[in-house]
């Protein structure tokens, strides 16, 4: 069974290291998996008052609900997840019964300073339990993203996260297959 992924990125930045994680996701995919990348750049912040969803957000929830399983990327903003990131959780899951959000699988990566991304993933995975997502428990991968490991360009180079990468491709395979079941 063949299976889509939705890379999304809490960073906005063209040279985003976390940017730089999804694109090595995207080509460390195992055979059957194919993921495309979301763009959050013209997404405006969730606002009820809104009587009409913008073009932006109907072309990223889209590809949300096409997505068999997520894979989110995001920096470490003040010890939590990054605005962007945040804001199409919450558009997406004021979708009626939290259909495009509830019950499905996602892996969780990030590449920040000090202690990598440790904090955000842990706050996401909260915000994971109040949607009713299903993150991936192991492997893990956090990327400190003022090290050699990115190029300029913020292009992963380094072996070891590379290879930790691909794990975690994998094992979300197994694991939303497992959930789809």
């Amino acid at each position: 069974m063949s299976l889509k992924y939705l890379g999304i990125t809490g960073s906005l930045r063209q040279k985003s290291t976390n940017k730089g994680l999804l694109r090595s996701a995207a080509a460390s995919l195992p055979d059957g998996v194919t993921m495309e990348i979301a763009d959050l750049s013209d997404i405006p912040f969730y606002n009820a008052d809104l009587t009409e969803k913008p073009a932006s957000v109907q072309r990223v929830l889209a590809q949300i609900g096409a997505a068999d399983a997520l894979v989110l990327a995001g920096p470490e903003y003040n010890y939590s997840l990054s605005p962007a990131l945040k804001n199409i959780l919450d558009w997406a899951s004021r979708e009626k019964d939290n259909l495009l959000l509830a019950g499905k699988p996602l892996a969780i990566m990030g590449a920040g300073g000090g202690m990598g991304t440790s904090r955000a993933q842990y706050h996401l995975r909260q915000v994971c339990v109040c949607l009713d997502l299903h993150p991936l428990n192991k492997p893990e991968v956090f990327a400190n993203a003022f090290s050699a490991s990115f190029d300029a360009d913020g292009n992963l180079t380094d072996e070891r996260l590379l290879k930790l990468i691909a794990e975690q491709m994998q094992a979300l395979a197994t694991w939303t297959r497992r959930l789809q079941g």
